[in-house]
């Protein structure tokens, strides 16, 4: 049998991941509808884990060995590549924060935390759901969806960057890093989906709908998984931009988004062994 091609292989791993993860998360909340923010809360922490060991000691390691072999001092490209990812994913999330703050009355209070303590929040589905409220316009409740798709992509699209230069580098497709990493933020993003359809279904949209649109939230990590390979391909220069903005964007995410929102889900030193078991566990799935 004739070997798929590297390109639709990374495709079809990566719509798995992406749409595939969000949408059995959103068939999970449209059957049971129940959520535990204590296992959510160690999910995302040991998932957190697991990306920071897989960033840091393999995607930034890479990305410092393709930037030496081709310029000197390598390594202040990728730090520049790592901080115009941080700033990038940060920028665009504090433009969507800032302008649903104020639209949703248990995100403008006073004593709320600055970071999101709900995946709802972290998303924007409490936004999409107070415009679903009786009396709320039309186009008000349209542009909370796409607030809500918007804030989803930006999560999504560095993730597929992740996997796109994750694979980039991997000698074998199927059990290379790229593999790992399209394994481990399919899981991510399973929680994410269950956030999604819950609040879309609790607004009245029926079930088959609500996951299938929480499944198409996961399609823009296809965009970004393109995006890494094809910059993994230009040469050793396109691979140390890629995985260094990649691997920005993604400890961003963790650690201004992910493992922050764990710790505030589930008030306990439970996540932080989560964290520490999911960096040791990719360590060892490194080495």
């Amino acid at each position: 049998m004739e070997q798929l091609d590297p390109f639709w292989f990374v495709t079809i791993v990566t719509l798995l991941s992406g749409a595939g993860g969000t949408g059995v998360g959103g068939l999970v909340g449209a059957l049971f509808r129940a959520e535990s923010n204590r296992a959510i809360s160690l999910l995302l922490a040991f998932a957190g884990g697991i990306m920071s060991a897989m960033v840091c000691f393999e995607l930034i390691a890479e990305a410092v060995e393709a930037a030496n072999s081709a310029i000197p001092y390598g390594v202040t490209l990728v730090i520049v590549a790592v901080v115009l990812g941080v700033a990038v994913v940060y920028g665009l999330n504090f433009a969507i924060d800032r302008h649903t703050k104020d639209e949703v009355p248990h995100s403008s209070a006073e004593e709320h935390p600055q970071t999101h303590d709900d995946i709802d929040e972290l998303i924007h589905a409490d936004h999409w759901a107070e415009h679903r409220k009786p009396g709320r316009s039309r186009a008000g409740l349209v542009m909370a969806g796409i607030v809500m798709a918007a804030a989803i992509a930006l999560h999504n699209i560095p993730e597929g960057m992740t996997i796109g230069a994750s694979f980039a580098i991997s000698d074998d497709l199927l059990l290379g890093t790229g593999m790992t990493m399209a394994v481990l933020i399919g899981l991510h993003n399973v929680p994410e989906g269950m956030a999604v359809s819950v609040p879309l279904i609790g607004g009245g949209m029926g079930r088959v709908k609500a996951v299938l649109i929480t499944a198409a939230c996961g399609i823009p990590t296809l965009l970004g998984a393109w995006l890494g390979l094809w910059l993994g391909d230009i040469g050793p220069i396109g691979l140390a931009a890629s995985l260094g903005f990649a691997s920005g964007a993604m400890l961003y995410v963790v650690y201004g988004e992910i493992i922050p929102e764990a710790f505030l889900m589930y008030r306990s030193k439970l996540p932080a062994f989560a964290i520490i078991l999911g960096i040791l566990l990719g360590m060892a799935m490194i080495f």
